[in-house]
């Protein structure tokens, strides 16, 4: 077990991310006292990790990792899922520069994106969530870990690690799970296995070129592509413009009407540069915490964005 340290670069909670709901398990990490754990591939898709973290008064991170894979690879990926791989001091000056978006960020302060473990994670989890409720898609995620991955700790303080691609190769049945769905997580984790998921080969591809990259996987559409490419690598300025409630939403904050245009949307993000997917991601979560309702037939016209 490897202790370590991470001092945060500008404001960041721990405590807001433990509730930042999202992903499997409703999406958020176990909490307790403050402290999270994560249970994960590593990116060397060949172990696991256990990450326990915890925050000091002073904003540092401290914690133990235990796993076979290399420290600072396990280090770098906490960093990635966390959003602790850019400067927490300029997204707040952009803040500065946007009232608005300002606004939010005092309202949710230290809060950050909390990312999938990989982009190999987000992509299996799209398959097995996919036309059906996030909590039966958990259940099922679970037991493909009990099946073929690895668990930490018992009843229910366990962590379920998702199986690495090679194991993910052997599964042929676990209960909730259709065959198809297995025969497409077996097309990711030949992917993973390819070299295909990897984080920064997504991140160096223009948005576009990344798109068509994850929409040939078998069963993932512009939606799940979305998510693999902004959620899954720990994107801190791409967007797709497949975000449904961001019309709604930034016509609520920016006191647009309705819904804001295609031109609106545009002159607003070029505004959150270079955070564009952290900023659009606080107004999806300040969106939804107010309880914002969107339109009968939210406009899905919008194209995809460098």
């Amino acid at each position: 077990m490897t202790q370590f340290t991470l001092t945060p670069d500008g404001p960041f909670s721990l405590e807001a991310a433990t509730h930042f709901g999202f992903g499997p398990n409703t999406g958020r990490p176990t909490y307790a006292d403050a402290g999270m754990k994560l249970a994960f591939v590593t990116d060397d898709f060949r172990n696991h990790a256990l990450v326990s973290i915890n925050q000091l008064p002073n904003g540092d991170l401290t914690g133990t990792i235990e796993s076979e894979a290399d420290r600072d690879l396990v280090l770098g990926q906490v960093r990635r899922i966390l959003s602790l791989n850019a400067s927490g001091t300029e997204w707040i000056a952009v803040g500065e520069d946007d009232p608005v978006l300002g606004a939010m960020q005092r309202e949710h302060p230290g809060l950050r994106p909390v990312s999938f473990h990989s982009p190999y994670e987000a992509a299996a989890w799209s398959i097995i969530s996919a036309r059906r409720q996030r909590a039966q898609g958990a259940v099922v995620r679970n037991r493909i870990a009990q099946q073929l991955g690895r668990v930490y700790g018992e009843g229910t303080s366990s962590l379920f690690a998702f199986p690495t691609p090679e194991r993910l190769l052997e599964l042929k049945y676990v209960q909730g799970l259709e065959a198809v769905k297995a025969e497409r997580l077996h097309a990711v984790a030949r992917a993973a296995l390819d070299g295909q998921l990897d984080a920064d080969l997504l991140l160096g591809m223009p948005t576009e070129k990344a798109m068509e990259h994850l929409l040939r996987l078998p069963g993932i559409g512009p939606t799940y592509g979305t998510l693999i490419l902004l959620r899954g690598t720990g994107s801190v300025d791409a967007m797709t413009g497949v975000e449904p409630r961001l019309p709604t939403y930034l016509a609520h904050f920016y006191r647009l009407g309705a819904e804001a245009t295609p031109a609106q949307i545009t002159t607003i993000m070029d505004g959150w540069r270079p955070f564009r997917t952290w900023s659009s991601v606080l107004t999806r979560v300040s969106g939804d915490r107010l309880g914002l309702k969107l339109p009968a037939r939210p406009d899905s016209s919008s194209r995809l964005r460098r």
